[in-house]
């Protein structure tokens, strides 16, 4: 609670100071909108559905493409931790790829499957899937050496050390990893829908483009600041109160 009512106080705060400068001429209205003009225009997409159907299309595609990158990148994490090989190809392979900007999928997606849903998905999960990886693999080779010698003093090996003992070990870390990987998934999906247009639905990104094209400040302003309290949500909603869960039951928590 405490932290929610300083959050509100900082945003106040902001707000008022956002709307001082542009009360006494240094922000110009033509580029930077007033606050009221941004809810103004919030208040009007959701009357008349623009913002949720936008949403829940961004929504959507968020989730079948962040899912179906951690299935990949939590197993492939695992496999670069266990086997060297792995760690060298795929391991190597996976830092690179982590550093490409997620924009630079768009031209491949849109030259494999067109102007689909298919090009979302595609970059959606390549923008999931490396950062994932390594931060699984990463959370597996830094756990504590003598979790791994106490398990093996009990009989414990092979695969039944990597499910009952390291994976479960390895699990607030790799947490941190998936929220990680899901705000790539998010910035990914962002440039994918202002890059490509899809007939079939119309995202946040899509908003903000048009917003762009038709030099409507206020629209473009509110879409900017919908994406930004998706990520906070998702936080402090999801990833957050899980992640420190987590860590009070492993006893990892400062």
């Amino acid at each position: 609670m405490k932290s929610w009512m300083t959050t509100s106080l900082c945003v106040s705060a902001v707000l008022a100071v956002w709307q001082g400068l542009i009360a006494i001429g240094l922000l110009s209205h033509t580029l930077v909108p007033s606050p009221l003009e941004v809810g103004q225009y919030l208040v009007g997409a959701v009357r008349d559905g623009t913002l949720w159907d936008a949403f829940s299309v961004t929504l959507r595609r968020l989730a079948v493409g962040y899912l179906a990158g951690a299935m990949i990148g939590v197993p492939l994490g695992f496999l670069n931790a266990r086997f060297t090989l792995c760690h060298d190809s795929l391991g190597l392979l996976a830092l690179g790829l982590q550093a490409l900007p997620s924009i630079c999928w768009s031209p491949l997606a849109l030259l494999w499957f067109g102007q689909t849903e298919w090009a979302m998905f595609f970059i959606v999960v390549m923008g999931t899937v490396w950062s994932v990886a390594l931060a699984t693999e990463g959370a597996v080779r830094n756990l504590p050496p003598i979790y791994l010698r106490a398990a093996r003093t009990m009989g414990s090996k092979k695969l039944h050390l990597w499910i009952h003992v390291i994976a479960p070990a390895a699990l607030p870390f790799i947490l941190g990893g998936m929220k990680q990987g899901w705000a790539f998934a998010w910035r990914s999906l962002m440039a994918a829908e202002i890059y490509i247009t899809i007939l079939s639905g119309f995202g946040l990104g899509h908003l903000l483009h048009y917003g762009r094209e038709l030099h409507a400040m206020d629209q473009v302003f509110g879409v900017m600041l919908i994406i930004v309290t998706v990520g906070l949500a998702a936080d402090k909603i999801l990833f957050g109160p899980a992640e420190r869960s987590l860590h009070r039951q492993w006893g990892t928590d400062r």
